[in-house]
């Protein structure tokens, strides 16, 4: 069955995902941060025998091999660097893994490929969902504000850009069994959407190209010559009624002024590849969309090469046919009864079809249609009409340039949320998550900033907690372990504040159990690496640094697993510090 995905489908879904953060019952998203730990190949074993150690080569397969990296001996997998012969080895699925040095031995399961710069690609799957959920550190509300719909960026530069595309209803590709042939822009494409058909000039005026001077010496266009201004210098072409002609002589290009970017939208969601579309009610684009006319004929192009016959050296007018009214065509003739120029004296509007029909009873001397020709001639001229879209050029600008991404631009200003984004780690993980859920509740959160970390308040410390380094408890049952994310002392005092940290399930179990830290000031916490130790402070019940903490534990603020996450991207470590600000633009294409 021959069917598509239309264009139109991917503009409206991301324009649903922008409304959705304004209507009055707001889609709830959260722009998230986490993963601290660094990036290693992750192998999954099953049916292990023996224990695996920190530094040594295991081999795998035929001949594959990779080194336990620093507190890469998990419940249930390996964490391994140096892969060899070459990073793409691979250990395929129940192959044999031994432990060189310890003489360990497993059946290897899933396998992934990463080091701190090729991040490994996110999968999805519920798997992935919890991991997400587990190395989570913090998370922002994403608003309209930070929202905007992106197309592709073109600036204006005549060495990068020299040629643009048009305009035109009809391209389609020539398929190659046959049976189809299609019309091709003049950059090769055989779409509108994905070709370089606009462009922002060094004003952040945008343009769409309506004529790139397409004609029967030029049948791909020309380059251009002068930058489309709404205030154009003097002999650089003409600015009116919101379309930019360059001057006679030059390649004629016609470009429609969409809107102009306003200081705060270059400021947040311009990037070096994608532009926004202007908000909608943007002064701007509300005056563009006043000079747009529904089913105008703005643009002729003369498809009858070595036309002759026609009337010789005249000015000639004719009407155009279709169901709209108005229009009007000029052309001028050659002394050889061929066309020289033709253009649209008057562009009409209402046509969705339109011809242009040339006759004896048809063709007039002047622009009003009164004076007919009254001669008669035997050829006649082949004029393609271009009719302009739905509402007219300038109408829509999201749909006229095919705006299916949408762009957040999220600002971490220093420890935003009273705490809720460390300082003193970096992150290697960043998306959206919809629709979360407060900790323990079924109620969707609010917040502005949400913390997605356990916390302990900790008092008597012998030394400073090192973030990534393993931390542990002796708890009811076993022993409680994590990861270190964030160690901040309390003002004035060098042995009490809060410790951050994550659990996971594949890291942190004990007798095949996350265990949780306990209020107990008898049973000290301690980190591996830092030989640190510390009390929890089992008479605080406060908030600090972004936790709530009820004798001295904190929970996340986000419920575990709750919502869905929409966006993931795994990417190389962005690291933190107290006085730096991040502004972070994720781009997602529907």
């Amino acid at each position: 069955m021959a069917a598509i995905i239309s264009e139109k489908f991917r503009i409206f879904n991301a324009k649903q995902f922008l409304e959705s953060l304004s209507e009055a019952e707001k889609t709830h998203m959260y722009f998230f941060v986490g993963r601290s730990n660094k990036w290693d190949a992750h192998l999954e074993l099953f049916n292990i025998s023996g224990t695996f150690q920190v530094g040594e080569t295991v081999t795998f397969g035929s001949g594959g091999t990779g080194v336990v990296a620093d507190g890469g001996v998990l419940a249930n997998s390996l964490l391994l660097k140096n892969i060899g012969p070459t990073a793409l080895t691979t250990p395929t699925f129940k192959t044999s893994v031994t432990g060189g040095t310890s003489g360990a031995t497993a059946f290897s399961g899933s396998y992934r490929y990463a080091t701190e710069e090729i991040p490994p690609a996110p999968i999805d799957n519920q798997s992935e969902k919890q991991s997400v959920y587990q190395e989570l550190i913090a998370a922002k509300r994403i608003t309209s504000s930070f929202a905007r719909l992106v197309v592709p960026r073109y600036n204006w530069s005549t060495s990068l850009n020299p040629k643009f595309d048009m305009y035109r209803p009809n391209y389609a590709p020539t398929a190659g069994g046959g049976g189809t042939v299609g019309v091709q822009t003049a950059l090769n494409d055989t779409a509108l959407p994905g070709s370089k058909f606009y462009v922002m000039n060094g004003e952040y005026e945008v343009f769409k190209c309506l004529y790139n001077g397409e004609n029967a010496a030029n049948p791909t266009g020309q380059n251009v010559t002068y930058e489309p201004k709404s205030s154009p210098s003097g002999g650089q072409g003409t600015f009116a009624n919101g379309v930019y002609t360059e001057p006679p002589g030059t390649g004629g290009y016609v470009w429609k002024h969409m809107y102009t970017l306003t200081t705060g939208d270059v400021l947040a969601f311009l990037s070096t590849d994608f532009m926004p579309i202007a908000a909608s009610g943007e002064a701007s684009r509300v005056a563009a969309e006043a000079l747009a006319v529904d089913g105008g004929v703005h643009i002729v192009l003369d498809n009858a090469q070595g036309t002759t016959g026609l009337p010789a050296d005249e000015t000639l007018y004719t009407s155009i046919v279709g169901d709209g009214t108005g229009g009007i065509v000029k052309f001028v003739t050659t002394a050889g009864g061929g066309i020289s120029s033709v253009e649209i004296e008057d562009a009409g509007s209402g046509y969705t079809y339109a011809s242009v029909i040339l006759t004896q009873a048809t063709v007039f001397t002047d622009a009003g249609l009164t004076s007919a020709y009254g001669s008669a001639f035997t050829a006649v001229g082949g004029f393609e009409l271009i009719i302009s879209p739905e509402g007219g050029h300038g109408s829509d600008a999201e749909s006229e340039l095919f705006a299916k991404r949408v762009m957040t631009n999220i600002r971490l200003t220093y420890a935003e949320g009273s705490g809720d984004f460390p300082v003193d780690n970096d992150f290697r993980r960043i998306g959206i998550i919809k629709d979360p859920y407060d900790y323990g509740t079924t109620t969707f959160a609010t917040n502005d900033t949400l913390s997605g970390l356990k916390a302990v308040k900790v008092t008597g410390a012998s030394a400073d907690f090192i973030p990534d380094e393993q931390i542990s408890q002796t708890v009811t049952g076993g022993t409680a372990k994590g990861t270190c994310v964030s160690w901040t002392l309390d003002s004035g005092s060098t042995t009490a504040g809060v410790l951050k940290y994550i659990q996971t399930n594949d890291a942190h179990t004990d007798g095949g159990v996350v265990r949780a830290f306990e209020s107990s000031g008898a049973n000290a916490i301690g980190g591996a690496a830092s030989a640190a130790s510390g009390n929890v402070d089992t008479g605080y019940s406060n908030s600090l640094l972004g936790s709530t903490f009820s004798s001295g534990l904190a929970n996340p603020e986000i419920e575990n697993d709750s919502g869905d996450v929409i966006y993931i991207e795994n990417r190389r470590l962005i690291t933190r510090a107290p006085d730096q600000i991040e502004d972070i633009k994720l781009v997602i294409e529907f």
